[in-house]
């Protein structure tokens, strides 16, 4: 049986997704690998490519601002106090298409894709620095790691909505 775990506020590492900013809340070193939470701050037009988790579900509890997701083949819109739950193998990715910031707690069960974005994105120890503009070097880090990682990228997919 594991322990008690707490992480104090704004003490978990940080990375920069690109343009995304992502906060450990707990890893899987921490939850003996069962999941992995993370508090995503999605600025307006951010969010991942369309891509597919071949070991985990992701969930997705909206916090702040209207985050959109696209699953398989439409987009559900979101408000704060919403949840969304992707399974493993689920075409997916989410867009900030409003003006104002998103944020969000997601969560990967069970845990292990953090060492991807540990591996592909920026680590930030200040969070008022400004946002590198490094999204094709990120994606590029995405493709390379991504299969390791049993996480594959649709960039080219056409969503219906940009």
């Amino acid at each position: 049986m594991g322990s008690m775990f707490h992480r104090g506020a704004g003490t978990g590492a940080s990375y920069l997704g690109p343009g995304d900013t992502y906060t450990w809340l707990v890893t899987g070193e921490e939850s003996d690998g069962k999941y992995f939470a993370m508090y995503a701050i999605i600025p307006p037009n951010g969010g991942p490519p369309p891509h597919i988790h071949t070991r985990e579900d992701e969930t997705f509890y909206v916090l702040e601002g209207n985050p959109s997701f696209f699953v398989e083949d439409h987009w559900v819109d979101a408000a704060p106090g919403d949840f969304v739950n992707i399974p493993i193998g689920m075409l997916h990715c989410f867009n900030n298409f409003t003006d104002t910031p998103t944020t969000m707690i997601l969560t990967f069960t069970p845990a292990g894709i953090e060492k991807m974005f540990e591996e592909c994105l920026e680590r930030v120890y200040d969070l008022t620095a400004p946002i590198p503009d490094n999204l094709d070097e990120v994606g590029a880090r995405y493709a390379e790691a991504g299969p390791r990682y049993g996480m594959e990228f649709f960039p080219d997919y056409d969503t219906g909505r940009s």
